[in-house]
């Protein structure tokens, strides 16, 4: 049963306890799996995809047959929400384009930022108990409004040796141009250091469990990442005119994604509490996924009792979910209080799984309580930016002492010396 608490006085380990670091024998085996994958290229990728995913493979790359089948086999209707999806994360992230600036406001110098799309990314998906074709969608997009000029995608195949046709289907509406048969830590290596299959990439992107977030930690430096994912948040932060069956289902849906999945409630309200205790045990009970969900719930789950809404924010500053809902009638007036939370969903009528598949901002999010200091996946994972600096020689001239002068205070007289050999007579 999920437990109630006072939000006053609770440590800060008894609020949300998250530790993410891999244990050492994780550790161990990532490093063996990168080590391996560097050394032995595509014949390590196909023992790995034996030795895990029990499937022998012929070859690793998906070909445009494979694709063609499994949008000709899709359900045209779930083809259109696809679309229909695509088409509200492009025209949200279209939005987070920047423009190159430049300034001339002073005589003689021009300065300025510009931004350029990485060359390559790698867009890692998961397998497993579940299927993602919205992490395909809001890992791919981003990339592609960004202008990268090549994205591939890593995913197990199954036992029959082919990707999950709905994969298939979402890379094919996303834009995919690769897709590579390989899960786990050993796909992560594949895309850091590349195989005879596998192009090395720039960032790599997307979730994953314990020894992928491990293999991304360490492959940074080699690669870019978006982040170091966690288990899963919700916080529903809800006041006593909440439907507490509501409030039940939204903690759920965050619930059944893994056993390690936090769910939380936090309100003003003893009242609403008691009912969304008894209505999680109800809805429990006929949840498909009742034995990851009943886990979470047990071991993660909580619901915080707050004096009043004000101590409510404060609790969610304090946790800094992945997933905030505020479900209050007047949701706005909270949320300039805000400060940290990835993806934010106001009103009673915004369920977190709203943001998941369709409503276009990013589901790609800050865990752990990493939205302290990080924000949702975006375009700006996919650019970089370079300033550029011009200066005349008449510029130049007026500030070169100053120059020489901070350099020599520096005690680098090599950098002074750039700067006057420019303004000697010469013989």
């Amino acid at each position: 049963m999920i437990r109630i608490l006072q939000f006053e006085g609770l440590a800060p380990e008894e609020i949300l306890n998250r530790d993410i670091r891999a244990e050492a024998d994780v550790e161990a085996v990532v490093d063996e799996i990168i080590a391996r994958v560097r050394q032995k290229g595509d014949e390590a990728l196909l023992e790995y995809a034996e030795k895990f995913d029990h499937v022998k493979l012929e070859s690793l790359t998906v070909t445009k047959e494979e694709i063609d089948e499994a949008m000709a086999a899709a359900d045209p209707e779930f083809v259109r929400t696809l679309q229909m999806a695509a088409e509200n994360i492009t025209r949200f992230h279209k939005n987070q384009l920047h423009k190159n600036f430049v300034m001339n406001d002073q005589p003689g110098i021009l300065l300025g930022q510009k931004y350029t799309p990485i060359q390559r990314a790698g867009v890692y998906v998961p397998g497993g108990t579940a299927a993602y074709p919205s992490t395909v969608l809001m890992d791919v997009i981003p990339a592609k409004v960004a202008g990268v000029s090549e994205i591939v995608m890593t995913t197990p195949a199954g036992r029959d040796g082919r990707v999950n046709p709905v994969i298939l289907t979402a890379a094919a509406v996303a834009g995919v141009d690769r897709i590579i048969k390989a899960g786990g830590a050993q796909a992560i290596a594949a895309l850091a250091y590349g195989t005879e299959s596998v192009p090395a990439v720039d960032k790599i992107v997307g979730p994953g469990n314990v020894f992928v977030a491990t293999a991304k930690r360490k492959v940074f430096g080699k690669v870019g990442i978006d982040m170091i994912a966690g288990p899963s948040e919700i916080l529903v932060l809800a006041d006593g005119s909440c439907d507490p069956a509501w409030v039940a289902a939204d903690l759920l849906s965050q619930a059944e994604h893994d056993k390690m999945a936090s769910a939380v409630l936090v309100t003003d309200s003893a009242e609403l509490a008691q009912k969304v205790q008894a209505q999680v045990e109800e809805q429990l009970a006929v949840l498909p996924r009742q034995e990851i969900a009943r886990a979470s719930i047990e071991q993660n789950g909580k619901i915080l009792v707050c004096r009043d809404l004000k101590e409510a924010v404060e609790a969610v500053n304090t946790i800094a979910p992945e997933h905030l809902e505020i479900c209050t009638d007047d949701p706005f007036s909270l949320l300039n209080e805000i400060q940290n939370a990835g993806s934010i969903f106001l009103g009673k009528h915004v369920p977190e799984a709203l943001g998941d598949y369709f409503a276009g901002p990013n589901h790609t999010l800050p865990t752990s309580g990493t939205a302290r200091f990080s924000s949702p996946l975006s375009v700006d994972d996919f650019v970089k930016k370079s300033s550029f600096i011009y200066y005349t020689p008449q510029a130049l001239e007026k500030v070169q002492g100053r120059i020489a002068d901070f350099a020599h205070r520096e005690g680098l007289d090599g950098h002074a010396r750039s700067m006057t050999i420019r303004f000697e007579e010469k013989n």
